[in-house]
């Protein structure tokens, strides 16, 4: 994707995809379409909604517009019991994603950027970029990179010249390819077609309440937690991982590692101590063994984590930590949040740090 045909930078000020008018009349004429695509909440009754909503509609001087439900809740506002509003836009916003990302993976060799792939879906650029990244918690332009080098290292593995990899991976001219690429294979192309000494990697993936889990491990322990909403997305995000390592799924050998997340989604038991194999600065790591010290179904901010380390002043560091975990959930990063009680940041989108902290807070189990 070329910088100047992304639009993200001109429109980072923007704070809604549709106008005032248009969100009201939506909710008068109780549109279905415009489900997920905003909330209205009634300020007397402290309620959120659908624009769907059946709901008698109150005077227009009592209704505020959100873009998330996440936003309103922020405000205090509950969610309708009638029209579920939270549903509604986790399961439209899901779905909006895993067709974006087959649509990708179909057309890696066409040029995509958000106006293209926002005017196929019917979607402006802003609102695709924004729920794509709230879902995945990654860019649409970071997937479709990682995309393109997934299936670049296919072909090379495949033993396909450089150029013909180059071109099926959606590279349009050899020069791209080794100006965008070549630094995250960690070789030149060709040197990586006739192999490398990488990590060997077994993986898994299995289902859970929270979309697809991939779980990665070395001959030493687990290296990589994934989630996302599709096989290829998950898969996707490990390759981007570890670019120059032998890849291969093998769900009979990690089957002991899987079960224990069946026990965390199934039995409401939380994942017992499982050996990992993490790369970490020793500030990482200080911050990582904190994070499993945090009961689940309780939460941190950054500055306490910062404070319990002996840097009262390194919240932004502990941030920083938490955004580079690659193991989710068996280092809980997610039980990490702002002072100010926001949920701050989360590799694998905010809807699903949300629901995690809301599983765990209702089982009360014991602590990982």
């Amino acid at each position: 994707m070329q910088a100047n045909s992304d639009p993200i930078s001109n429109l980072a000020t923007a704070t809604s995809d549709l106008d005032y008018a248009s969100k009201l009349q939506g909710i008068m004429k109780k549109d279905e379409l415009m489900d997920g695509e905003f909330v209205f909440a009634v300020r007397s009754t402290r309620i959120y909604c659908n624009p769907s909503c059946p709901s008698r509609r109150p005077s227009k001087s009592l209704i505020e517009f959100y873009s998330t439900p996440a936003d309103a809740e922020r405000q205090g506002y509950r969610p309708c019991m009638r029209c579920k509003p939270r549903d509604v836009q986790n399961s439209r916003q899901s779905q909006l994603v895993k067709e974006v990302c087959d649509y990708v993976d179909k057309n890696l060799r066409n040029r995509l950027t958000l106006q293209t792939i926002g005017t196929e879906f019917k979607i402006s650029p802003f609102h695709l970029h924004r729920t794509f990244k709230r879902v995945t918690g990654m860019t649409l332009h970071d997937y479709i990179q990682a995309r393109k080098l997934a299936v670049l290292k296919l072909e090379l593995q495949r033993g396909e010249p450089v150029t013909r990899a180059a071109y099926r991976a959606g590279f349009s001219s050899r020069s791209r390819l080794y100006n965008k690429i070549q630094d995250k294979l960690g070789m030149q192309p060709g040197d990586y077609r006739r192999g490398g000494d990488g990590l060997k990697i077994s993986y898994t993936i299995i289902n859970s309440p929270f979309g697809r889990i991939l779980i990665a491990a070395t001959p030493h322990g687990v290296c990589s937690v994934c989630l996302g909403e599709s096989d290829q997305y998950v898969e996707t995000s490990l390759i981007n991982e570890f670019p120059s390592a032998e890849i291969k799924r093998d769900d009979n050998k990690l089957s002991d590692v899987a079960n224990a997340f069946y026990e965390y989604f199934d039995k409401r038991r939380f994942i017992r101590t499982i050996k990992l194999d993490v790369r970490a600065t020793p500030f990482q790591r200080r911050v990582w063994n904190q994070l499993r010290s945090v009961p689940a179904g309780s939460t941190r901010s950054y500055d306490e984590i910062a404070k319990l380390l002996g840097s009262p002043h390194a919240s932004r560091a502990v941030a920083n930590a938490c955004a580079s975990n690659p193991t989710t959930l068996l280092i809980p990063c997610h039980r990490v949040i702002r002072k100010s009680g926001q949920l701050g940041g989360y590799r694998w989108g905010l809807e699903r740090k949300q629901a995690l902290l809301r599983y765990e807070h209702a089982t009360k189990q014991n602590s990982v």
